[in-house]
Order: C-alpha cells, then structure tokens, then sequence
C-alpha cells in the first residue's frame, strides 16, 4: 500500500485543504516536469529535494498516473508520461 491509501503521510504528504493531492504528490509532478541536463542529475534532485531514494519516486510516480487527481492537476505532465509507460510495455 502507498502513503496515499493508509492515509496522511508523516514527511510531509498531507493533502493540502481541498486541493487533493498531497505536497509530496505535487513535488513529484513538478520534478518530473523539468528536464535534466544528465544521467544522475534527477536521481541526485530526488534524493536532496524530496529526501527518498529514486525507487521510492518512481513507486509514487507511477501510481500518480493512474490516478484522476493527478490528471486534472498536470494533465501535460501526466498524460505524456502515460504514452511513454505504454510505449515501453508494448516494447516487451
């Protein structure tokens, strides 16, 4: 189970008032926005800025793009980072 579904998280997850997501989910979306410079670079933003390993960011953020709240925040975001799982499932 994630954060999201056991409730309220500790580091910071809580779902801002009538928003939603949470502050977690909203940093995750908007990391993954940007576009990086290197191999490493996002790894290394992940750890200083969202304090969490790489697995645990991309354990989130795939469950944020199966999830409608996260498409009505970012629909650009989610929506393009859907095609490029689907893409890569249709490759195996």
């Amino acid at each position: 189970m994630t954060d999201r579904e056991t409730g309220p998280a500790t580091d910071g997850g809580e779902p801002a008032a009538g928003a939603g997501l949470s502050d977690r989910d909203r940093a995750v979306l908007a990391l993954e926005r940007r576009s990086w410079p290197g191999p490493g670079a996002k790894e290394r933003a992940v750890r200083e800025q969202l304090g969490m390993s790489p697995t645990r960011y991309y354990q989130l953020l795939n469950a944020l793009l199966d999830d409608p709240l996260a498409l009505a925040h970012d629909p650009v975001t989610v929506n393009r980072l859907r095609r490029l799982r689907e893409t890569r499932r249709r490759r195996r």
